[in-house]
C-alpha cells in the first residue's frame, strides 16, 4: 500500500479533470483510463480496466481484483453479513468480492440491487442521483435460510465500482435501516475500485464505517467554458419490459450463497482460442464464470458486457455498438472497446429467451468474429 500522492490529469472536450491517488494498491493508469459520459450531470466517466465492463479485460485480471479487496475486508465483522452488489455495473464485481471473502466467514448472503423487476418481495427501493439511471431495486433473498441471513445482518458490505460523494452509499443504507428493517446492522464495510469519496461517508454514517479500495484519493474537474452540454438517450428506466426473463434468478437478485456456475456445461475451445464471452446488462456473474472455465481450458479469454451507459467514442472508448436492449423495454444499450479488435469467437450470453437479441447487435458482432453464439439457460 502507497501513500505517497500521485497525479493524473485529462483534458476532454468539455474540462479538465485532475485525479490525485493519495493511497492505493495499484498504479491509477492499471486502473482506469477516462471517458466523456453523454451525461449532463457528470460529463467525465472512470472507466476500468479490471472491471469486464466497458473494456473486455482476462478473467484472471477480474479474479485477482476481487481478491485483493476481500482481503482488505475485516475478518472481526460480526455475523450474519449481507452483500450488496450495486446495479448495474457492480452486479459482477459484487459477485467475485462475496465469492472471495465468503470463504472466510459463516453466516452470509449476496444480494445485487436491479433495474428489473422480478418475481419476488420488495425489500427496499433507494437512489443513485448522478446516475444515467437513477433507481434501485432491492428484493428480499427468495431461500428462508438466505432471508433470514440478510434481515438479521449485523454488518453490511456495500460494493460499487467507484465512491464520489458516498451519496448512493449514504441512500443505501437509509433504505435498509428504515424501509427494509435490518435494525441489527452495527458495521458497514464500503468495497470499491476507486474511492474517491475521502471521509464524506464517515461523517454521514451513524454506524462505523471501513473502507476498502484499490485506491484512494481525490479528484477535480475544471469545467471549460462554453462548452456543450451532452444530451443523454432516455436509459433512465426501471421496469418490466416486453420480454419475460427466462433465466434462473440463482447469482443475486433474489439471493446467492454459492454461485451455481453452470452456463454453458458442455461448452469446448481451441488452445489459444481468442473468445470474448459477452455477459448482458445485469447478467454477468455467470458469464464470467464461464469465461473463467475457458481461460483455464487454455482459451485466449476476454470478458466484457453490454451496458446501458450512455459513453462517447474516444479516449477509452475505441469503438462503440449501439442497438435495442434484450428485455423489450426500447431502451438503447451498448458494448463498448469489440467493434476494433477480432477475435476466433463470441459467446453472448442472455438470461431472455434467443430471439430477443437484438439482430443490429449480432450484425455488428458477426464483423468481429466468424462465430456469434447466444448462451442462454436451457
Amino acid at each position: 500500500m502507497h501513500n505517497q500522492s500521485t497525479l493524473y490529469r485529462k483534458e476532454l472536450s468539455g474540462g479538465t479533470l485532475t485525479v490525485t491517488s493519495t493511497e492505493g494498491i495499484l498504479p491509477l493508469e492499471f486502473l482506469f483510463d477516462i471517458a466523456e459520459r453523454r451525461n449532463p450531470k457528470r460529463s467525465f466517466l472512470f472507466v476500468s480496466k479490471v472491471l469486464g465492463k466497458h473494456i473486455p479485460v482476462s478473467p484472471q485480471i477480474m479474479r485477482s481484483a476481487y481478491q485483493q479487496l476481500a482481503r482488505q475486508i475485516p475478518a472481526t465483522l460480526p455475523e450474519p453479513i449481507l452483500f450488496i452488489g450495486m446495479a448495474e455495473t457492480a452486479v459482477g464485481l459484487g459477485a467475485g468480492v462475496y465469492h472471495e471473502a465468503a470463504k472466510r466467514f459463516n453466516e452470509t448472503v449476496y444480494l445485487t440491487s436491479t433495474r428489473h423487476p422480478v418475481d419476488g418481495e420488495l425489500m427496499c427501493e433507494f437512489k443513485e442521483d448522478h446516475s444515467h439511471a437513477t433507481d434501485h431495486l432491492l428484493y428480499h433473498p427468495a431461500c428462508s435460510v438466505l432471508r433470514a441471513c440478510a434481515h438479521n445482518a449485523r454488518s453490511v458490505v456495500l460494493i460499487d465500482d467507484e465512491a464520489t460523494t458516498g451519496k448512493t452509499f449514504i441512500n443505501l443504507l437509509a433504505a435498509l435501516r428504515t424501509r427494509a428493517g435490518l435494525s441489527a446492522i452495527e458495521h458497514v464495510v464500503t468495497v470499491t475500485l476507486t474511492d474517491w469519496s475521502g471521509s464524506a461517508l464517515s461523517e454521514q454514517c451513524p454506524l462505523p464505517v471501513t473502507s476498502v479500495s484499490l485506491v484512494k484519493g481525490g479528484w477535480q474537474w475544471e469545467k471549460k467554458t462554453g462548452a456543450p452540454v451532452p444530451v443523454m438517450p432516455d436509459v433512465n428506466v426501471t421496469a418490466k419490459g416486453s420480454v419475460p426473463i427466462s433465466g434462473k434468478q440463482s447469482w443475486g437478485r433474489l439471493g446467492m450463497a454459492k454461485p451455481a456456475n453452470d452456463l454453458g456445461p458442455g461448452m469446448t475451445v481451441e488452445p489459444k482460442e481468442k473468445i470474448l464471452v459477452l455477459g448482458t446488462g445485469e447478467f454477468v456473474w455467470e458469464p464470467f464464470l464461464l469465461a473463467e472455465r475457458l481461460e483455464a481450458e487454455g482459451a485466449e479469454v476476454r470478458f466484457s458486457s453490454t451496458t446501458r451507459s450512455p459513453i462517447s467514442t474516444g479516449f477509452a472508448i475505441e469503438s462503440g455498438i449501439s442497438f435495442a436492449d434484450n428485455y423489450g423495454l426500447g431502451i438503447p444499450n451498448f458494448v463498448y472497446n469489440v467493434a476494433h479488435q477480432r477475435f476466433d469467437r463470441i459467446l453472448l450470453c442472455i438470461e431472455t429467451p434467443p430471439e430477443s437479441v437484438c439482430p443490429v447487435l449480432l450484425d455488428a458482432l458477426s464483423t468481429v468474429a466468424p462465430i456469434v453464439e447466444v448462451i442462454a439457460y436451457e
